[in-house]
């Protein structure tokens, strides 16, 4: 039970930073649009990488520099792009309220999804590396990872089904362009950081 608290809260820490991928889950959660899968492909995904980390990963994949930096570039591109996509937004206040645009197809929302959760090397990093790494000193360490899944589990329901709630503070396009400026602030200096190492 210990290891399964101790996963869980290190797991939690990790996941409720404000990152990329979480950003993405709250817009879509306050957009009500595939809500349910989305938070499906965080989790999954999650518990998957933090597998592969509790079973060794983590030490191969940093020795391997040139797959590192190629996640690197590739995740600088990447949150850069989507960066511009969330100013563009701030710029045409029309295309801002959720209410006033179609839905994305789930088939584009789930690819966006997947390039969120795997083109982001902070993803490798906390699951593989760091949470793989602390398993590994844990007596227990199976359920420890089964504590850090759980935390996933709860954090990205929460985030994604609990995100409606915010929507009547965000009845107003301004409202939106607040959300969309710290989005693209927040993508940008994320995909820089990554470019700058």
């Amino acid at each position: 039970m210990r290891s399964l608290l101790a996963g869980f809260g290190f797991s939690l820490a990790l996941i409720v930073a404000i990152g990329a991928q979480n950003a993405f889950v709250l817009r879509q959660g306050l957009r009500r649009e595939h809500v349910l899968p989305v938070v499906a492909i965080c989790v999954v995904a999650d518990a998957a990488l933090m597998a592969a980390g509790i079973a060794g990963l983590g030490t191969i994949a940093t020795n391997a520099p040139t797959v590192l930096a190629t996640m690197r570039w590739g995740g600088a591109a990447f949150l850069t792009g989507y960066a511009i996509l969330a100013a563009r937004r701030v710029l045409r206040p029309a295309a801002l309220s959720p209410l006033d645009r179609p839905p994305a197809t789930l088939r584009a929302t789930l690819l966006t999804c997947l390039a969120f959760t795997f083109l982001n090397p902070h993803v490798y990093l906390d699951t593989v590396v760091l949470l793989g790494t602390v398993a590994h000193h844990d007596p227990n360490r199976w359920a420890f990872g089964t504590g850090a899944a759980t935390a996933s589990l709860a954090w990205f329901t929460a985030l994604g089904l609990g995100a409606h709630r915010l929507a009547p503070l965000l009845a107003r396009p301004g409202a939106w362009r607040a959300v969309d400026t710290a989005i693209a602030t927040l993508m940008l200096t994320l995909g820089v950081s990554l470019a700058v190492g």
